[in-house]
């Protein structure tokens, strides 16, 4: 049984999302691309890959003039641990009341709730 990684914060959930776009990248390329949507040093930018590299989900290569990170997990696997571990500890481990909230979100728009439908009836199909 593989080891159970820690979930990941708001603040290295963002981190890891700007190195899955970029594929790799230094604390300098992470910090600039955050900055564009709000304020963040760049020594909690460093610290946060540190710790995501030492929870496994960096990387670290030494680069010409700086450390590259690089993701050590793609992404839907780590968002897929990350839904079931919502879906274990809000829902009991029960995805149906998660769908019912989802589809009867009033921010759902028409085509949403189309594709969803289509999703599940694909779904089925494959089982």
């Amino acid at each position: 049984m593989r080891k159970r990684q820690p979930t990941l914060t708001t603040q290295e959930l963002a981190i890891m999302k700007v190195v899955w776009r970029l594929g790799t990248a230094t604390v300098r390329d992470v910090y600039e691309d955050l900055l564009a949507t709000r304020r963040i040093a760049y020594t909690t930018v460093m610290t946060m890959m540190n710790i995501l590299e030492t929870k496994g989900y960096l990387k670290k290569e030494t680069g010409e003039r700086a450390f590259r990170y690089r993701p050590a997990r793609p992404e839907r696997a780590v968002l897929g641990s990350m839904v079931r571990e919502f879906v274990n500890r809000v829902f009991d481990g029960a995805s149906q009341p998660l769908l019912l909230h989802l589809v009867n979100d009033e921010r759902l728009t028409g085509t949403e709730r189309a594709e969803l439908l289509r999703l599940i009836k694909q779904a089925k199909e494959t089982e």
